[in-house]
């Protein structure tokens, strides 16, 4: 009997997958790894309404993609592996990785993890007594002094860059000194939008990089329209006034009398007379 209501569970259980993968458009595979149940809960409750986010067995949702008969279902099982969370959502895949970005924290370092940033140990007192300590902090290229009785950094130092491993004997520095070198989070694994795989290299955007190009391609592109005569809403003003510009221009040269060129011709007209008549002056021959 226990057997039979087990089976039945992860019937209904598979019958509800079903459901989410009909009603939203993108379904992420995110790895677990280091990631605490407290933050797991966080994470949920700022996305409330927006992802739907669901720990379960690879196995049931492996049954449930075979169960709906797509083909195209299929490209998440080789994500369905080890330890994961699937998010349902009908954003966008990379809004989803970039909401999931802003949900990491800063949190201390074990050995064989990742640095998040280039972390720089600050100069100043580590409020530690002299002892073991200092060989430890010299241990990790760290130049030391004693002051006022505690260690102190002589000076501000790179220990490890971003994307680096950091090693036990600096994480157990870093530890003491306060320091938080990594990120817990969700990372995205891959995104299945609407028939399409989005994979983990993919979902990274550098916001700030992608605005900078933007930017400079939309000026780039400003600056051909104009080269070209291109009228577009964008351009229209700044064509029709470089082309007035050089209206006038013509008109002073060919001597066109308007009633906008008339004060130009006559000072242009002068300032020759002035060299003329310099010229002239110039020319003859002294007494």
């Amino acid at each position: 009997m226990p057997s039979q209501l087990v089976l039945e569970e992860k019937s209904g259980e598979v019958e509800e997958i079903k459901k989410w993968l009909v009603e939203y458009k993108s379904i992420g595979v995110a790895s677990l790894q280091k990631v605490r149940a407290p933050q797991l809960q966080e994470l949920k409750k700022s996305l409330q309404g927006q992802v739907y986010m669901r720990v379960m067995k690879n196995t049931l949702m492996k049954i449930a993609i075979e169960n709906m008969g797509e083909t195209e279902l299929k490209k998440l099982e080789p994500f369905l592996e080890g330890s994961n969370v699937l998010l349902f959502t009908n954003l966008n895949p990379f809004k989803l990785a970039l909401l999931l970005e802003k949900g990491k924290v800063k949190t201390t370092a074990k050995s064989g993890d990742i640095a998040a940033m280039d972390v720089v140990v600050p100069q100043g007192n580590t409020a530690q007594p002299p002892g073991p300590i200092i060989s430890q902090l010299n241990g990790v290229g760290l130049p030391t002094r004693i002051e006022s009785g505690s260690v102190w950094v002589a000076k501000d130092t790179l220990v490890v860059r971003k994307g680096e491993a950091i090693n036990e004997r600096l994480a157990t520095v870093l530890s003491k000194l306060g320091i938080k070198a990594v990120e817990a989070g969700l990372s995205m694994r891959a995104v299945y939008d609407e028939g399409l795989m989005v994979m983990e290299q993919q979902l990274h955007i550098d916001i700030e990089a992608t605005r900078k190009s933007l930017q400079r391609n939309q000026a780039e592109a400003y600056a051909l329209a104009l080269g070209i005569t291109y009228m577009a809403p964008d351009t229209i003003k700044q064509l029709l006034s470089l082309a007035h510009q050089k209206a006038v221009a013509l008109s002073v040269s060919a001597a066109v009398p308007t009633k906008e060129t008339i004060g130009d011709i006559i000072r242009k007209a002068n300032a020759e007379m002035d060299s003329l008549n310099k010229a002239v002056e110039k020319a003859k021959p002294k007494a």
